[in-house]
């Protein structure tokens, strides 16, 4: 209900003072109080440290074995277990600095750390990924097939290797679920696929001692393969984050839980972003213009309940607006009916309240040439036009009327009809009309008339003399088919 300044205040107020609030979730509030604070290590850096040490030895085990061996598979995953470490190096950083508080540079936190974080590791992967695939090419394609010298300890290595994988994969996924966050969610990944590429670099080992030299290339070529899928898949997540894109799902929820509100709001605009694991929502609604500003309070209220009831731990700010005025109503209105093809002009727009409805009557007209059912088929779509820029009318109805050919006329001057309404104006307003002509059509004669009014006349007054004047010429001389009158101050 606040402008701009003090809903960012607001904002900054619920972020900062998170220990008050009991819906953040209790993963939030340990990583805001803490996260800012260098004596004390949080269980989120304690898992990414723990990540970093297991990377160092999975990199040093597979390069010196593959050294060792001459495996081309086993250098392409120390390549892979370099970009692991290079990720937990990164998480651990990004959950460092994503854990520190709201400021007032950074209303919103500092969660998308993670994941710039995370971009910079699937950038690395795309990289390596090329370079392993370039090498395995080039041992495919040599004439004489790679020299290698398969030991057994290299299957030792293997297995201490795919232990340490599947037990940070494990780790790192519980922590992603646990802490909402991204860049754990991507160690995760990261060390699920050094699992599945250590796993096919044994099969090329044991394939290659088997006699099968070149299956140590291929091996590495679907560890390439596997790098570059994930690494492609993450920066567009990542991405997709960073450039808020609407998560599509999460905002869905929100509509359908505004939606079965009752009573029901007016829900003018939802804005909605996604950082480090959390959703924020920006919800504007409008009101009926009467409402109390306790109803108006209520009504936000319920909103925002909506919402994190749809959404867990969502951040959710409504703006308040009043609805639409009836003269507002009448233009959107107005509008509408004009963009649907086939209507020529739009007049007598009427809003009404009826108890809590809203109803909304209009008058159209179209082409005389039309049928019924093409006529009818165009009022449908004015209906369904309106309904969209004006949710808040509860019926809308139309009425038909054909659009005149346009007629033949000429200029006439009968003095006696002249000399009537001279009369009327002048007993009316003290003068004669400023100008005064007739034209003759097949419908009959027709008056054209300029009347000069007060200056500071209000417009409704200035209507009800002109319509006064109109109504008093038309019962003097019958034989006047249509009088206009026109005013000016």
């Amino acid at each position: 209900m606040a402008g701009g300044a003090a809903v960012q205040e607001l904002r900054l107020e619920r972020l900062v003072a998170v220990g008050a609030d009991e819906r953040v979730p209790k993963a939030r509030v340990g990583r805001l109080c803490h996260g800012g604070n260098n004596s004390h290590v949080t269980p989120q850096r304690r898992i990414a440290f723990v990540s970093i040490v297991a990377a160092v030895v999975l990199v040093v085990l597979k390069l010196t074995t593959g050294l060792a061996v001459g495996s081309v598979g086993l250098l392409s995953e120390a390549a892979h277990s370099g970009t692991d470490l290079a990720a937990a190096a990164l998480t651990f950083f990004a959950v460092g600095v994503a854990g520190r508080p709201a400021d007032r540079a950074h209303p919103y936190g500092h969660g998308k750390a993670e994941h710039l974080a995370a971009l910079a590791e699937a950038t690395i992967l795309a990289g390596v990924s090329l370079l392993i695939a370039g090498e395995a090419v080039q041992r495919l394609a040599a004439d004489a097939p790679p020299e290698l010298d398969v030991a057994w300890y290299a299957f030792v290595v293997l297995g201490v290797v795919l232990a340490i994988d599947a037990s940070r994969t494990l780790v790192l996924t519980r922590a992603a679920r646990r802490y909402e966050s991204a860049a754990f969610g991507t160690s995760a990944l990261h060390f699920a696929s050094d699992l599945a590429g250590s796993l096919a670099v044994l099969v090329g080992l044991v394939a290659a001692r088997a006699g099968y030299p070149d299956a140590d290339s291929v091996a590495a070529l679907f560890v390439a393969a596997l790098v570059l899928a994930g690494a492609a898949r993450l920066i567009r997540q990542n991405v997709d984050v960073l450039m808020d894109r609407a998560p599509a799902d999460a905002q869905a929820a929100a509509v359908a839980a505004i939606e079965r509100l009752a009573p029901s709001v007016q829900l003018r605009r939802l804005r909605m972003r996604r950082a480090a694991g959390r959703h924020f929502a920006d919800v504007v609604i409008g009101v009926p213009p009467a409402a109390a500003v306790e109803q108006g309070h209520a009504a936000a209220s319920a909103v925002e309940e909506a919402v994190e009831g749809a959404i867990p731990g969502a951040d959710v700010v409504v703006h308040v607006e009043p609805q639409g005025a009836e003269g507002e109503l009448r233009e959107r209105a107005h509008e509408a009916a004009l963009r649907v093809q086939g209507v020529r002009e739009v007049h007598n727009i009427v809003v009404l309240e009826v108890g809590d409805r809203t109803e909304l009557s209009l008058h159209l007209k179209l082409p005389g040439s039309l049928s019924l059912d093409e006529a009818h088929a165009v009022a449908s779509r004015v209906e369904t036009a309106i309904r969209e820029v004006i949710p808040e009318a509860d019926s809308v109805q139309t009425h038909l009327e054909p659009l005149g050919d346009i007629a033949e006329a000429r200029a006439v001057y009968p003095e006696d009809e002249a000399a009537g309404v001279k009369r009327i104006v002048r007993e009316e307003t003290g003068t004669d009309p400023d100008e005064l002509r007739f034209l003759g059509t097949e419908r009959g004669l027709v008056a054209f008339l300029t009347l000069r009014l007060e200056a500071g006349s209000r417009l409704a007054d200035a209507h009800t003399r002109a319509s006064e004047i109109e109504e008093r010429i038309r019962r003097a001389h019958p034989e006047i088919a249509d009088v206009i009158v026109h005013t000016e101050p």
